[in-house]
């Protein structure tokens, strides 16, 4: 299975659909499988005095509310209808993170996604992960800022909605993952993204080990969704089992935006999936085998029991005229001890591969 590599586009076009197009022509003619945008509305994601994160205000260098700064981040929702039609001409897959219900019926019923992505912010929003479940889309689910309890609920819910419960009560722990059923289904559409939310996140806070963890705890597929800085984190996280690479980009770092300074930029981008597909390939498909490039160097840098001395036919062979050396053209060196006190049955020079009779 091919790595998938999300181009993350984010906010990134500053609320501007032709800078929004070139994010797709860069994403598309970097490799990317797919572009992702955010879908949102303002008035219903935030309300008018939330503040920023420190790295939004740090990184725009304005004191202004969450509210303005979305308000002027939002492209309309038929913005995201042409952004979706561009991407089919370009040959790439159109992706947004709805952040908002009226996002998400927009997203799935006017433009058809059957593919969606759950950002870290909701993974306790569980009405809102009932409702992504409801769509009965693939779900690609950010565990940033998580403990595992957290994902085993956000799963519960989701699980829940998949399966068609009309109503959802409770919080408790929800016994609906022990199915086997349900099991099948979540791995089947549902894909882990481990995550540190912080923009850059710092290398010592990103804990690639924690994808073998969520792999052997849910059973799902798990990919990485990277905040660090550079390409290192991304490729080492494909190395450690990583199916979904999710990296931010934009087009110039030093752009005005919340997202730009912890983002690729086009040409960093194209490097990191060209050593994606690299990494793959090296990868290989774990079968522990001699494969055909190395069956004929075996000859060469293997070794056989050889002659030490002069042997003549009948003498015994003995620790002192029996010997390991190159080539691996002959016996054994694991016939060692079977041949100790044979004798020989013809005569030897030194250096000759010994034979067994």
């Amino acid at each position: 299975m091919s790595v998938f590599v999300i181009a993350e586009a984010g906010v990134n076009h500053n609320g501007d659909i032709d800078i929004a197009k070139r994010l797709i022509d860069c994403a598309a003619s970097s490799g990317a499988d797919a572009v992702k945008f955010q879908t949102f509305v303002a008035d219903l994601l935030v309300t008018k005095t939330a503040k920023q994160a420190s790295y939004q205000e740090k990184n725009t260098n304005r004191q202004i509310s969450q509210h303005q700064m979305l308000k002027e981040l939002e492209l309309s929702f038929d913005a995201y209808q042409r952004l979706s039609e561009y991407c089919k001409e370009v040959g790439i897959e159109f992706m947004s993170t709805a952040f908002d219900s009226l996002s998400l019926k927009f997203l799935t019923q006017d433009i058809g996604l059957n593919r969606l992505k759950v950002p870290s912010g909701d993974i306790t929003n569980a009405p809102f992960l009932f409702e992504h479940a409801r769509t009965g889309a693939d779900l690609i689910l950010s565990t940033g800022m998580s403990t595992i309890s957290e994902i085993r609920s956000a799963l519960s819910v989701i699980a829940l909605g998949y399966a068609g419960s009309g109503i959802l009560t409770g919080r408790g722990e929800i016994p609906i993952l022990d199915r086997n059923d349900i099991q099948a289904q979540l791995a089947e559409k549902v894909v882990l993204l481990h995550c540190t939310t912080e923009y850059p996140a710092p290398l010592e806070t990103i804990n690639l080990k924690a994808i073998g963890t969520l792999s052997a705890e849910f059973g799902l597929s798990v990919g990485y969704s990277d905040h660090s800085e550079g390409d290192l984190v991304s490729i080492a996280a494909v190395a450690q089992g990583a199916q979904v690479i999710e990296k931010h980009f934009t087009l110039d770092r030093e752009m005005e935006g919340p997202d730009h300074k912890a983002s690729m930029e086009p040409q960093a981008l194209r490097k990191l999936i060209t050593s994606i597909r690299e990494v793959e390939i090296a990868l290989g498909d774990g079968i522990k085998a001699p494969l055909g490039i190395e069956n004929q160097n075996k000859k060469v840098a293997r070794k056989s029991l050889v002659a030490a001395a002069t042997i003549k036919k009948g003498e015994p062979l003995t620790e002192d005229n029996m010997a390991v050396k190159r080539p691996g053209t002959g016996v054994s060196p694991f016939e060692y001890w079977s041949m100790l006190s044979m004798q020989a049955h013809r005569d030897y020079a030194e250096g000759d591969l010994l034979e067994k009779e």
